[in-house]
């Protein structure tokens, strides 16, 4: 979990957005009346406990003035669920002790009253050093880290790797490398290799290409300005073996990571495609990652929440009944001679994502949650 959260992102927790303040909050019927923070707990976790829509967060948080520290909510904290005197939904942090105890004889009228019972016991302690973040930040850590997607322009202006200290094709952790491009020296860098194209699926335009982190290096040596003096690297990790031709990025050391995202939906209506996941399985589901064809061209942000949708399939009104397009023969779909209506069928909703990193033409999201298994060509749109 990480450790240090920067007061501006944690603004979140308190502050009402324009776009969410527009809505009207869904409590979920079974939403506790109070419930203590637990360590591994996220806001996306909490949140899901009390809203129908996770995202609307902002606007179930009220600020407590009893809390000492009204930036950030710890493990330990108790939150409770109220409604102001317009009947509107308010969770705030509590500051009293929550005790429910095996001995307590009020303990069972309470949890009848919507109190959730976590353990026989809870007494109050000092406050963890780790504040809840948004979503699991150990499942995208490496995506916000390394992985990207860049264009074919770019990866080609980008240092490469010409060879090593031996006569050797696949370099590996302690080798020396060779480096085609001028350095910073004593800096780290990420090496790269050039993977599929991103496509869009309309056009088949290409959009980008997939880097795939190979390894990581440092730089003893700057190298020259004329193209003969090469730059020189220690390989220090490896994720796969190392190529002639693999290309360096500059990799901060202890990258730190945005421990909160601000889940809102895009200011405008935008649509797109799912077009790629970071796994090879044909389906996925919570918490994969996913590649949209939407990027900062298009207006996409950080923190933009989308729903998945799928098309329906198409169905033909015959005059035997009706009958699924995809059940037709191979020479009636050549020759079109099902005979009847066709009815295009709606896009159904069956999962949700949130994008959280963006690139010029694409973005990176992770599913937040599904109705069925998410597949690439699902479309993405307003929830």
């Amino acid at each position: 979990m990480i450790k240090t959260i920067t007061s501006s992102i944690t603004a979140l927790l308190f502050c009402l957005t324009t776009a969410a303040s527009a809505e009207t909050l869904a409590v979920r019927p079974d939403a506790p009346k109070m419930y203590t923070v637990q360590q591994g707990d996220t806001l996306w976790d909490i949140s899901a406990l009390y809203l129908q829509q996770p995202w609307l967060w902002p606007q179930l948080w009220k600020l407590n003035p009893q809390v000492e520290n009204p930036h950030l909510i710890y493990p330990g904290d108790v939150l409770s669920l109220s409604y102001d005197e317009d009947g509107r939904p308010v969770l705030s942090v509590n500051g009293s002790v929550l005790s429910v105890s095996p001995t307590d004889a009020n303990a069972e009228n309470r949890a009848t009253q919507g109190i959730r019972k976590l353990s026989p016991q809870v007494r109050r302690s000092l406050k963890s050093t780790e504040a809840v973040t948004t979503i699991p930040l150990m499942m995208i850590r490496p995506f916000l880290t390394y992985e990207q997607s860049l264009s074919a322009e770019r990866i080609d202006g980008l240092p490469y790797v010409l060879g090593a200290d031996d006569h050797i094709k696949n370099a590996i952790q302690g080798h020396i490398l060779y480096v085609r491009g001028q350095l910073q020296q004593d800096m780290a860098y990420g090496i790269y290799r050039k993977g599929k194209a991103y496509k869009d699926p309309q056009t088949e335009e290409i959009l980008g290409y997939e880097t795939i982190l190979v390894g990581t290096a440092r730089a003893f040596r700057a190298g020259g300005a004329a193209a003969n003096e090469p730059a020189s690297v220690t390989v220090l990790d490896v994720k796969q073996e190392i190529r002639q031709g693999d290309r360096l990025i500059p990799a901060a050391d202890g990258q730190t990571l945005p421990a909160f995202f601000m889940m809102r939906k895009p200011e405008a209506a935008l649509s797109g495609t799912i077009i790629d996941s970071t796994s090879e399985m044909r389906e996925f589901s919570s918490w994969d990652i996913v590649v949209l064809n939407k990027g900062l061209q298009d207006g996409v942000k950080a923190g933009y929440m989308f729903a998945i949708s799928r098309q329906s399939p198409t169905v033909v009104d015959s005059s035997r009944g009706p009958v699924y397009t995809s059940d037709a023969t191979k020479y009636q779909k050549i020759m079109s001679t099902i005979d009847g209506e066709r009815i295009e069928m709606p896009k159904e909703q069956i999962g949700e994502l949130m994008v959280f990193k963006v690139a010029e033409r694409t973005s990176f999201a992770i599913v937040t949650g599904t109705k069925k298994p998410i597949r690439v060509g699902d479309s993405i749109g307003d929830l």
